[in-house]
């Protein structure tokens, strides 16, 4: 299967963004209702819970759904508030040693599903650059030119809740937050909707991954890995997730590990992935000091920073990808 990414600068969502909303809008229709859910909260509610919830977001939001006019569905839509239960992979891991702070990481996803833009944003004047997804505003990992990380991975529990996207949350921490321990205290304080683990780094080194998910009292802690778990995991449910885990903690505690080492690790089996349902999109290594990312995918790497962001493409062959039975599917 073959991907094409795109590489791009967008100051704030306008007239291009409504354009690939309004293209994209029956696939963001079918991710937001999901299947067998209740009927979502209106639009107005879910533009209250934005304004209570995330205020600096609103005036951005409310730009966003007059640029798609009076689509009630879109409004709620484009708030992320109570979106439908996904499982999804992902492995990632701070690094403090030479060449450090650094985070790396996969994430792994439907490829079909995710989209393609890698963006440098600047929605307030803050610049960002994120993997964007989902259908307005959301990131699954990104850094700010503070110097901020942060990086979300599936928490492993089927919980649901009244809440927001965990991709709207990382967007508000890295659009208001300059360091870790401000990060922490803004999501600590949203409700978020599903089982989900941050990771989040600064250019000093501070760090934190946070266990969030509905029914459960947040967790701050000090784990340096992350993969698709929270503190207990379940071996005869998380068994994947444990073992990408293991392979993580036993590369950082290698005294001859290395930054450029953990990377290559990442691109190998088990933490590369080529499964249909949820393969290894691509690989990220972030360095807050430097500002500047690197997106990898085997043989390819792909160079962004604040001071010198090169738009472009990038298509990956990703091979023939297996079913959930093992068996390769034509690529």
């Amino acid at each position: 299967m073959r991907k094409r990414f795109v590489f791009a600068q967008e100051d704030r969502p306008g007239t291009a963004w409504a354009t690939r909303f309004a293209a994209g809008r029956d696939e963001a229709r079918r991710w937001y209702l999901g299947q067998g859910l209740a009927e979502p909260p209106s639009a107005a509610e879910c533009r209250a819970a934005v304004r209570q919830h995330m205020p600096e977001l609103l005036a951005e939001y409310d730009r966003a759904c007059a640029l798609v006019g009076a689509d009630d569905l879109a409004h709620r839509i484009l708030s992320h508030y109570r979106p439908p239960p996904l499982a999804h992979g992902c492995s990632q891991a701070v690094w403090l040693g030479p060449g450090g702070p650094a985070l790396v990481r996969n994430y792994d996803f439907a490829l079909e599903i995710v989209s393609d833009r890698f963006e440098l944003t600047r929605w307030f004047g803050r610049r960002v650059i994120a993997k964007a997804q989902r259908p307005w505003g959301g990131v699954i990992d990104g850094m700010n030119e503070d110097g901020l990380v942060a990086s979300l991975t599936y928490g492993g529990s089927k919980a649901q809740g009244l809440g927001f996207s965990i991709l709207l949350m990382l967007r508000y921490v890295l659009e208001t937050c300059r360091q870790v321990d401000e990060a922490i205290e803004a999501l600590l304080r949203i409700p978020v909707a599903l089982s989900q683990n941050v990771t989040l780094l600064d250019r000093t080194g501070a760090y934190a991954t946070l266990y969030l998910g509905p029914g459960r009292s947040p967790a701050v802690t000090t784990a340096r890995v992350c993969t698709n778990h929270q503190e207990t995991p379940d071996p005869a449910i998380h068994a994947d997730s444990i073992r990408r885990h293991h392979v993580l903690e036993t590369a950082l505690a290698h005294p001859a590990t290395t930054l450029e080492s953990l990377t290559a690790r990442l691109l190998q089996p088990p933490l590369l992935a080529r499964r249909k349902a949820s393969a290894t999109v691509y690989t990220a290594v972030y360095r807050p000091a430097e500002g500047r990312v690197e997106y990898l995918w085997p043989g390819t790497r792909r160079s962004q920073s604040f001071e010198r962001f090169e738009a472009g493409a990038h298509v990956e062959d990703y091979g023939a990808l297996a079913d959930p039975a093992g068996n390769a599917a034509a690529s």
